[in-house]
This record gives structure tokens, C-alpha cells and sequence, in this order.
């Protein structure tokens, strides 16, 4: 039985999908820590290394399952799918399952909510890692088709670049209709 963490990446931003990552480390990892701290090259070699030498499982909520069911119930999606990704590969049967934040998901296997777990448990440090790796370069690979937004800089968060894009271009498919400024845009 192995320790799974699970955590995710995009709440906050006003386009793409929120990413969530359930990973299990069959040996440890040394360097690991909150996806938020680590500079990008870090960041980049550490998701690397856990990919190759871990348990991984990916999930995530398009911007229009975050509009439909809203952010918190598509981040528990995205958590859920990550999971299920992660035991579909997983020899064995789960041991304690960590999430990041105050709040589980619903979850058929046990679990804990623990708040900064991307800080202090290795596994829910590299689910956060890897999290964040993807959902950054899945915004990236938007970028040139969506060049007026910046999201290979701001990976779709409100920054002022962002905002000025919205105003002058307008809404794309990726943006979320839900989050205030891109509701006002859109007049809803």
C-alpha cells in the first residue's frame, strides 16, 4: 500500500483548465517542495525526474465544466479523474490518500484534506510539480494561437496583459464565462 498525493494547478485563472496530479514515489525524491517556490527550471528537471521514476496520474476540468458545475466541483472532478488515472496504472491497492487544501473531494477510497500538504508531504510536493508543469505548457501551447492574451507568461491568470487582451480581442473558447471580468465582457 502506497501514500498517494493529489493536488492541482489553475483555480485561479480566467482561461484553460484546472489540472490536478495524484502521484505515489516508490523511492524518495530529494528536492521536492511546493510547485509555487521552485523556480521554472527546477520546477521542469523535478517533474521530469518524478514522471520517470513514480506513479502518475493526470486529470483536469475544461473551462466549460468549470463554468457548468464551478471551480471548487471542477477542481474535485480534475482530483477524482487524477486519481482514477493513477490507480488505472498503479499496481496494488492505495494506502493513505493526501489532498492539498482544507476540502476532499468525493472520493470512493479514504482520504485526508491537509492544508500546505504541497509543503510538507512528498508526494503531494510532486503532485504539485507536476501539476503545475502541464498546465503551464498546455497554456503555452495556446499562446500562438491566442497571441493577444499572453498565456505563455501568465498562463491564463488576470494579469494586466491578460486583461488588456480581453478587452481588445475578446473572449476565446478557453476563457471562463463563470470569472467575473470575462463575465462582464461577455455582458452576462
Amino acid at each position: 500500500m502506497r501514500r498517494i498525493g493529489i493536488d492541482e494547478v489553475g483555480r485561479g485563472p480566467l482561461a484553460g483548465p484546472v489540472v490536478a496530479a495524484a502521484v505515489a514515489l516508490p523511492s524518495a525524491i530529494q528536492g521536492l517542495a511546493d510547485s509555487k517556490i521552485l523556480a521554472k527550471p527546477r520546477r521542469e528537471a523535478l517533474a521530469a525526474r518524478i514522471v520517470a521514476g513514480a506513479w502518475v496520474g493526470l486529470g483536469a476540468a475544461s473551462a466549460r465544466e468549470i463554468d457548468r458545475l464551478n471551480i471548487e466541483k471542477a477542481t474535485h472532478l480534475a482530483m477524482r479523474r487524477a486519481l482514477e488515472a493513477l490507480l488505472a496504472r498503479m499496481p496494488g491497492t492505495p494506502g493513505e490518500i493526501v489532498v492539498d487544501g482544507n476540502r476532499l473531494p468525493p472520493l470512493p477510497w479514504p482520504a485526508r484534506a491537509e492544508v500546505k500538504a504541497d509543503a510538507t508531504v512528498p508526494e503531494v510536493s510532486a503532485a504539485s510539480i507536476v501539476a503545475k508543469v502541464v498546465r503551464d505548457r498546455a497554456m503555452a501551447r495556446l499562446d500562438p494561437r491566442h497571441p493577444a492574451y499572453g498565456w505563455a507568461r501568465n498562463a491564463g491568470y488576470p494579469t494586466a496583459e491578460h486583461l488588456a487582451g480581453l478587452r481588445a480581442a475578446g473572449i476565446t473558447r478557453h476563457h471562463r464565462l463563470s470569472f467575473g471580468p470575462v463575465r462582464r465582457l461577455a455582458g452576462l
